[in-house]
């Protein structure tokens, strides 16, 4: 069964200089810069629910992972940072993902669940080459997702 597309759908709420309403299905959000780069830290920076996306997917992931072979998984903690390194030529970005899995797992268990760690969408999304189109909407067909 496909999953249903859900539209993402991001405003500026106006209040403070950078805020943004982030509406997803049901569920209301607030993002916003921290201070230090004007914002006013009223929610996550983008950047923040970008890894916090990875970290939840990854999360998920091992979850159903473990339960499908009955493993004795017992509790999964992600720890993500962001930051960039010189390549040399310029800069390229680096997530690092710290992943924690409680409970009486063998080593070869817990080595499976690290491979399957980076088979969830999101880390195979973030690695691969993805395309983003960018409209206008009052000149294409996209006012139909606002």
């Amino acid at each position: 069964m496909a999953q249903e597309q859900q539209t993402v759908l991001v405003s500026e709420n106006r209040l403070g200089p950078y805020q943004q309403s982030v509406r997803v299905g049901r569920h209301r959000l607030t993002a916003d810069e921290p201070v230090a780069l004007g914002g006013e830290d009223a929610g996550p920076a983008p950047m923040d629910l970008l890894l916090a996306g990875l970290g939840a997917c990854t999360s998920i992931t091992l979850r159903m992972y473990a339960e499908r072979k009955h493993w004795p998984l017992t509790a999964v903690r992600v720890a993500l940072q962001h930051d960039k390194l010189d390549d040399g030529g310029g800069s390229v970005d680096r997530i690092t993902r710290v992943i924690t899995l409680e409970g009486e797992l063998t080593l070869e268990q817990r080595d499976r669940l690290l491979a399957i760690a980076n088979k969830c969408p999101m880390h195979r999304t973030l690695q691969a080459s993805t395309r983003i189109d960018s409209l206008l909407g009052d000149r294409c067909r996209a006012r139909e997702l606002a």
